[in-house]
C-alpha cells in the first residue's frame, strides 16, 4: 500500500485524470514514485510593464493572468523550490523530467533543480519558426524558449531516452538539442467562446510529442504539474501514455477535459518506439544452435562464398585452421583485428544466401 506524505495510507493512484486544485497539494497528496515523467510549463513571471502594443497602436494579447505574476524574485524562487520538491517525491527513481521556461525564470529553474539533487541531462533550445515580432524594437526578438531535461539524481542507474526514435523522428541522423518548431496557432490554438485564446501559453503538440516520445514507453504515467489547456495530456493520450494534470483554474480545467474527450488513442502497431540496439535483448550464436535453427556441422559462407567455417555444437566455428565464435573466425579468415560475424556469415536457405543476423532478429523478436 502507498502512503501520503504525512504517512496515511493511500489506494493504488488513478492515472488518466485531471485533478483541479494547488499542485503542491495535490503532489503531497499522491503516492511516492506515480510518475515515470513530470512536463512542467510552469509561470514565467514575466514582469509585465504595462500593456504591449504594436506599431500600429493595436493591443498585444500578451500574458498577463494573475497566476504569471510575482511580487518578487524571492516569492517565485520559494513557490518553484515548492513545486519543485513536491514532483521530486512522485516521480520514479528512475525517472525524469522536463521544465520548459524564457530568460525570465529558466535560469531561477535550473538553479533550484540543481540544489534539489535533480541531475541535469541536456538543455533544449525550441526555436520558434514564427516567433512574435519585437514590437518596441529595444531589445533581440525572442525567438526561443528552453527546456530543461533532468534525471532525479546523478547516481541514477537508468532513465528512459529513446535514441533510436528521435533518430527516426529526424530521418536517420542524431536529434539535435535545438528543435525548430512553430508555436501554437491555426487551428490548434484553442479558442473561447468570444474567439479570443482560451489560454495565453497554450504549448504546441508538436513539442510535446517530441518530448514524450524521446522520454516515455507506452503505459508510462506523465505528470504535468500545470496542465493549463491538457495539451501535455492530448499527446499522451494519442500516444497511449497515461497522464495526471493538475491545474486550479477551474476554467481551464474544463477546456481541457473537453478537449481530451475528442482524442484518439492510436493503435498499439503504430505507437511502439523504435528500441536502441543497446536496449535489445542479448542473443548469443549458441542460442540459434540450441533452438536448431542452425544444426552443427552447417556450413557458413562469407564474402559471397570465398570464406566457409562449420557450425560446432557448442556455437563455435571452425575453419581449416583456427577455432573461434563467429566474429573472430569471421576476422581470422579475411586476416583482420575485428569483425561482425553477424552480418559476415550466411547460410544457405532455398538457394539464396540469408544472413544469419536474421535469425537473431527472430529470436529477439520473440523475447521481446
Amino acid at each position: 500500500m502507498a502512503r501520503r506524505s504525512d504517512g496515511s495510507e493511500i489506494a493504488d493512484f488513478e492515472a488518466n485524470r485531471i485533478i483541479q486544485g494547488d499542485c503542491v497539494a495535490a503532489m503531497n497528496d499522491m503516492p511516492e514514485g506515480v510518475a515515470d515523467l513530470i512536463f512542467a510549463d510552469p509561470p514565467y513571471n514575466l514582469q509585465l510593464e504595462g500593456e504591449l502594443r504594436r506599431p500600429d497602436n493595436s493591443k498585444v494579447d500578451a500574458c498577463d493572468d494573475a497566476w504569471d505574476q510575482f511580487a518578487s524574485l524571492d516569492e517565485y524562487d520559494r513557490f518553484t523550490r515548492a513545486w519543485l520538491t513536491a514532483s521530486r517525491r512522485v516521480l520514479k527513481d528512475n525517472g525524469a523530467i522536463w521544465v520548459i521556461g524564457s530568460y525570465h525564470n529558466i535560469f531561477r529553474v535550473g538553479a533550484i533543480l540543481q540544489d534539489l539533487g535533480f541531475w541535469i541531462l541536456n538543455d533544449v533550445i525550441w526555436r520558434k519558426a514564427n516567433p512574435m515580432p519585437n514590437f518596441r524594437g529595444r531589445r533581440f526578438t525572442n525567438a526561443h524558449e528552453t527546456l530543461i531535461w533532468a534525471a532525479k539524481s546523478r547516481d541514477q542507474k537508468s532513465y528512459t531516452f529513446n535514441y533510436e526514435a528521435m533518430k527516426a523522428l529526424n530521418e536517420e541522423l542524431q536529434m539535435r538539442s535545438d528543435w525548430h518548431l512553430p508555436i501554437c496557432s491555426g487551428g490548434e490554438r484553442l479558442k473561447d467562446e468570444n474567439g479570443d485564446k482560451a489560454h495565453s501559453t497554450q504549448k504546441p503538440e508538436s513539442l510535446l510529442h517530441r518530448v514524450i516520445l524521446s522520454s516515455t514507453n507506452p503505459g508510462d504515467v506523465v505528470l504535468d504539474p500545470f496542465f493549463g489547456s491538457g495539451t501535455t495530456g492530448a499527446v499522451a493520450k494519442r500516444l497511449s501514455r497515461r497522464f495526471i494534470g493538475l491545474e486550479r483554474d477551474p476554467n481551464y480545467v474544463r477546456l481541457a477535459r473537453q478537449r481530451l474527450a475528442a482524442v484518439v488513442p492510436a493503435e498499439d502497431d503504430v505507437i511502439a518506439v523504435t528500441r536502441s540496439k543497446r536496449a535489445e535483448p542479448r542473443v548469443p550464436f549458441g542460442t540459434l544452435v540450441e533452438r536448431g535453427m542452425l544444426k552443427p556441422g552447417a556450413v557458413l559462407t562469407g564474402m559471397g562464398g570465398r570464406f566457409r567455417a562449420k557450425v560446432r555444437a557448442d556455437g563455435t566455428l571452425v575453419c581449416a585452421d583456427a577455432t573461434g565464435s563467429i566474429h573472430r573466425i569471421a576476422a581470422h579468415v579475411q586476416g583482420l583485428d575485428a569483425c561482425n560475424g553477424w552480418t559476415f556469415w550466411h547460410y544457405e536457405q532455398k538457394g539464396s544466401m540469408i544472413p544469419i543476423d536474421l535469425l537473431r532478429q527472430q529470436v529477439r523478436a520473440e523475447l521481446n
